[in-house]
């Protein structure tokens, strides 16, 4: 291909929403992938939705990208396994309680349904759930989930069938940028001549943002779950469910249970591995996760319990547990999707949708100051980037962690 009116390096779920949404609004787009498609990062992911977050702006994208979730068939003519069975959001401190409360106002501000229940009201909704050591529970109906391997592969698929060029096994391996900023990508089949490129390169997103001449303070991040094997009585109305002050989520999937959280000293990767499947993983993680939840959650420590699959990915974590979407500071037709921080995957056909308007506009029909890369101006010190990296995953499900999803 030798030219393209935007380049997406990365096919994700970041970057392959924002070729669909690119190629739906007339563009010519490629898409370079140093890998198979769609096969990074995005198809180890838990696949949840949380709307209810930190910011009005936030929580209308996590809405924008559930109602485009659950249309996402109908949209794209590609399948995608969606579970709108609600989620459960669970406080085992006062202070937690608290922070519930305001999550309930702040999604009644913007139209998000959500209420504080009973404890005997969310172990009927969830049976698996114990009784002891819960302060407060919110019932949220709309969340979802949906089978993470399926949505960047449907975006894929379909931005191809709107003309895009799918160029898998093809890594951006530099940059000709010239007096008016972008001009071109290198890769080894030869150089396409663009004016745009937009960086979704996940694990490696800082590497390719350096190659452009731009820092990106994110930092890929280890991130783990495990799914049981079939449990008898585990059906698909089981919604999600989330312990605050653990960093724990649990839900249904196929026949069995998904168990993965948010360890609070990471291994935050360096030197990124040429392939995500070659991560070195530690169960114990899992395991040490599901006995600090030990009395919501006692299935966990059932010895007959058995683990079907245990896998994990490297998203990108920034220093304020907000994604990082929008141009790149300094180099003009450089953009940029990064800083997934766990729960890209849900909120992507949103963000997608929101960088295309961008690009094609000038402007996004949401508002997406609050996750635009410019929020980073100056330099940053490694160590302190890494740090605050580390403690944005350690206290992802507190307020002052964004109140994020997964």
């Amino acid at each position: 291909m030798q030219s393209a009116d935007v380049v997406v390096v990365g096919s994700g779920a970041f970057g392959a929403s924002a070729a669909y949404h690119l190629a739906r609004r007339g563009l010519r787009v490629a898409v370079l992938e140093r890998a198979a498609l769609a096969s990074q990062t995005s198809p180890r992911a838990a696949g949840l939705t949380s709307q209810v977050r930190a910011t009005p702006a936030l929580t209308r994208l996590a809405q924008r990208a559930v109602t485009k979730l659950a249309s996402f068939s109908e949209e794209t003519g590609q399948p995608l396994r969606f579970t709108q069975s609600g989620a459960l959001k669970i406080a085992r401190t006062e202070r937690d309680a608290e922070q519930l409360g305001r999550e309930v106002k702040r999604g009644a501000a913007v139209g998000v349904p959500i209420e504080l229940v009973s404890v005997a009201e969310a172990r009927r909704r969830l049976p698996i759930l114990g009784e002891r050591g819960i302060v407060a529970v919110t019932w949220s109906p709309t969340d979802c989930n949906v089978e993470p391997s399926e949505l960047p592969l449907g975006y894929c698929r379909a931005a191809e069938k709107l003309g895009a060029a799918l160029l898998p096994h093809t890594p951006a391996t530099g940059f000709e940028l010239g007096p008016r900023g972008v001009e071109g990508v290198r890769t080894p089949r030869g150089t396409i001549a663009t004016g745009a490129v937009v960086d979704a390169a996940g694990a490696w997103a800082r590497l390719v943002a350096g190659a452009l001449g731009a820092p990106l303070p994110v930092v890929p991040t280890r991130h783990q779950l495990l799914i049981t094997e079939p449990i008898a009585g585990v059906t698909p109305e089981f919604p999600i469910a989330r312990v605050i002050d653990a960093n724990v989520y649990v839900r249904h999937e196929r026949g069995g249970l998904m168990l993965g959280g948010y360890e609070p000293d990471p291994v935050q990767v360096e030197a990124v591995p040429d392939d995500v499947a070659g991560l070195p993983l530690d169960i114990q993680v899992l395991w040490r996760l599901a006995r600090s939840v030990r009395e919501q959650f006692p299935i966990f420590q059932d010895p007959a319990l058995r683990v079907a699959e245990h896998r994990g990915g490297l998203p990108t974590l920034t220093m304020d547990d907000r994604y990082l979407v929008g141009p790149l500071p300094g180099v003009a037709g450089a953009w940029v999707m990064s800083g997934c921080c766990v729960g890209g995957l849900s909120v992507s056909p949103a963000l997608g949708e929101a960088i295309a308007g961008w690009i094609v506009d000038g402007a996004p029909a949401l508002d997406c100051a609050d996750i635009a890369p410019a929020r980073f101006a100056g330099a940053i010190d490694e160590a302190d980037l890494r740090e605050r990296c580390r403690h944005a995953y350690a206290t992802h499900y507190r307020a002052s962690g964004g109140d994020a999803a997964p």
